[in-house]
């Protein structure tokens, strides 16, 4: 079956099956346990309270264990895959629907189902939802909303933690939530200082505060974020550590009072505090501190009463070797897989078992066996975002999407097809690609292998920098810590040249889909001529680069092509010459294949309205193809060059400039939000405001 269409119907593929036959009574002394009374109540019929990849991860379990599934959408997500896998999907109406609990109920009870997973994100971590679904008489496959209340809070998790002995961040996590007192707290622990959401997650309400001057500024900055994102704005301060590793700690609970470490993923490769690599088990990590964060991470579950998935969060100070707790997230994680992966097991399926009652399907040890045999994973992340612009989001249509070929060691998790629109309401996630190895090494090997196969056109994506971190030294070396982007930047982040022969590929390809749109045909000889001769002239083809930030390049690229006979070329490209180059072009997968001299080229080339995605050797080019001046004259085609564009549909949040005032480069002009992101848009140049298009509050704009 064809990748392509294989993702259009929704599938996620290659994750462990679990036999409920394997689930035993923990007996060990690694499983922790304690008694308390059980009740079983088999599901038939679940809710899924989510969308994208996670909505049809959890679908696919429910089905081949015999559950009925319903899913929920939202008007943009009307024909997004997750909406078309089930005929049961229920539309929510506005955006924000996702985050209406008392409509999702009542939809579940309208759909007659028994429960509801709440996936991750959106409602997953609200006890008042969770605590609404069983006065409801749904159970809530996820844990006991006292629990998630306890760790919810992250002041009142802080001081639940230092109770149970489990080392904690020194910081402020009082309830006084004055500007000044904060400050003062801050200057107390002394900079630099880590503001963090007490609702937060996801990275989202949080800033590393360096001076005592940039505090206040920071402070609004993580206060607004947070109230968009949780509905709450009250932060906690903690010291921030400067070469800190993130590593958390899988564990799964039972209502029978067992307690088990599925053992730890490394996270610290992250942008914005959002993580985008994670792997397992962690590298270079002493075993010694291994087994200590399991056993923190299980008596910290055991400490609120948990049951069910969960993830403890810690920090490990890469010059001490201490760890210190930092949060518990009360749910399935974006990472989940990676532990699948290295366990064989399915962690969703786990859920369903607690939640019906049952046993925890493993032991300590047996979960020790079985990361020992099955070596090492790791997960990629797929965004729609530029790395190169502070990894800001991107969206748009997917023009071409073409997943890497799937195998038991290579397991891709997708929300998407090509088609699919990437809306500016949601997280710009694509897919998660998973990678497994005997070795860390051969696992790096396979998870860089699979995105050379990966390709995505239409919007801009982090595919091109997560290859180069597979090969950045520091990186192979497991010499990872939370500030690793930042150190390693001017390797990641290093331009590179374009060589000749994209450029041929790209005039070629431009010709015979020209050919092929009048006439049917990549001939170029049944092209209209101009003149009075039958033959084909030779054409000039001008292209520039397309920068990060969807600007253009100064220097442009000229390709002349004389066509000799049907399907052989002499292309001269900034006076290189290329002679009889033959070349031919597969319209269904829109594929040229060219013979040059030294050696045979594929290239995949995606043309949108003369913006061109090139898939080349396992590289992605972006080209944009250069009209004459005379023709843009022509048809009237305005220059921006001295203007400041938005780069995605976003809302203005604040405006910091008016007109006539004169600002520096990098200066702070608008502030806009998308994806619930907060983004700061700087001046490029110099200069003076002549004009502002659109004032604070307007949403969906691209100009300013």
């Amino acid at each position: 079956v064809p990748h392509e269409a294989t993702m259009r119907r929704g599938h996620f593929t290659n994750y462990p099956r679990i036999s409920p036959g394997r689930a035993v009574q923990a007996r060990s002394h690694h499983t922790h346990t304690t008694q308390k009374p059980t009740s079983s109540k088999p599901l038939t019929s679940i809710l899924i309270a989510n969308r994208g990849e996670i909505a049809l991860r959890i679908g696919r379990t429910a089905s081949q264990t015999g559950i009925n599934a319903t899913v929920i959408y939202t008007d943009p997500d009307a024909k997004s895959q997750h909406a078309l896998s089930t005929p049961r999907a229920i539309n929510l109406g506005k955006p924000s629907a996702y985050l209406d609990g008392d409509k999702i109920i009542a939809a579940a009870k309208d759909q007659g189902c028994s429960g509801i997973h709440p996936g991750y994100g959106f409602l997953s971590e609200s006890s008042t939802f969770a605590q609404k679904c069983i006065e409801a008489g749904l159970v809530f496959i996820g844990p006991p909303w006292q629990a998630m209340e306890s760790m919810g809070n992250k002041s009142r998790s802080k001081e639940l933690m230092m109770k149970a002995n489990v080392p904690c961040i020194p910081g402020y996590h009082g309830s006084n939530q004055d500007p000044e007192t904060l400050k003062s707290e801050a200057e107390k622990i002394g900079f630099p200082v880590l503001l963090k959401a007490i609702k937060g997650g996801g990275g989202k309400g949080m800033r590393i505060v360096t001076m005592p001057n940039v505090f206040h500024e920071q402070l609004q900055s993580a206060k607004s974020e947070a109230m968009s994102s949780f509905g709450n704005d009250d932060m906690l301060v903690e010291k921030y550590i400067r070469t800190s590793r993130h590593i958390e700690v899988q564990i799964f609970a039972d209502k029978r009072g067992n307690c088990v470490a599925l053992g730890e993923r490394d996270c610290s490769v992250q942008r914005r505090h959002q993580k985008i690599l994670e792997e397992s088990p962690a590298p270079n990590l002493d075993d010694t501190v291994r087994r200590d964060l399991w056993r923190k991470a299980c008596a910290a579950a055991l400490a609120v009463g948990y049951e069910g998935a969960g993830t403890v969060e810690f920090i490990l100070d890469n010059e001490t070797g201490e760890f210190f707790f930092m949060e518990m997230n009360t749910r399935l994680q974006v990472e989940h897989p990676v532990t699948e992966m290295i366990t064989g097991e399915d962690l969703v399926r786990w859920q369903i078992i607690v939640a019906e009652g049952g046993k925890l399907p493993l032991t300590q040890p047996d979960i020790l066996t079985s990361i020992k045999q099955r070596g090492h994973a790791i997960e990629a992340r797929i965004y729609a975002e530029n790395p190169e612009m502070d990894f800001i989001p991107d969206s748009g249509r997917l023009t071409h999407m073409l997943i890497p070929k799937i195998s038991d060691t290579v397991r891709i998790d997708a929300g998407f097809a090509a088609g699919d629109e990437v809306s500016a309401h949601y997280d710009p996630m694509i897919a998660k690609l998973i990678a497994r190895g005997p070795t860390r090494e051969v696992a790096i090997q396979k998870l860089y292998a699979a995105l050379m196969q990966f390709e995505i056109a239409g919007v801009v994506t982090n595919i091109e920098f997560l290859k180069r971190v597979c090969k950045n030294h520091a990186f192979v070396a497991g010499d990872v810590e939370t500030d690793f982007i930042y150190k390693q930047s001017g390797i990641l982040f290093a331009k590179f040249r374009i060589l000749p022969e994209v450029y041929v590929q790209a005039a070629l390809a431009s010709l015979l889909m020209e050919a092929g749109k009048k006439h049917n045909t990549a001939n170029v000889f049944a092209i209209d001529q101009p003149g009075f001769g039958s033959a084909p002239q030779s054409r000039c083809f001008r292209y520039v680069p397309t920068n990060s930030d969807g600007s253009l390049e100064l220097e442009e690229t000229t390709v002349e092509v004389v066509p000799l006979y049907d399907g052989l070329f002499d292309i001269t490209v900034n006076g290189r010459n290329y002679s009889s180059i033959a070349s031919q072009w597969q319209s269904k997968n829109n594929t040229l294949t060219s013979f040059f001299p030294h050696m045979r080229l594929e290239s995949r080339v995606i043309n949108d309205g003369g913006k061109l995605t090139i898939f080349q050797q396992g590289q992605q080019y972006r080209l944009q193809a250069v009209m004459p001046p005379w023709v843009e004259k022509a048809m009237g085609i305005k220059d921006h060059t001295n203007s400041v564009l938005a780069p995605m549909p976003c809302k203005i949040l604040r405006v910091d400039v008016q007109p006539g005032e004169q600002v520096k480069k990098d200066q702070a002009l608008v502030i806009i939000e998308s994806m619930k992101m907060e983004t700061t848009i700087r001046s490029p140049q110099d200069g003076i405001i002549s004009r502002i298009v659109h004032r604070q509050g307007v949403s969906n704009v691209f100009g300013f």
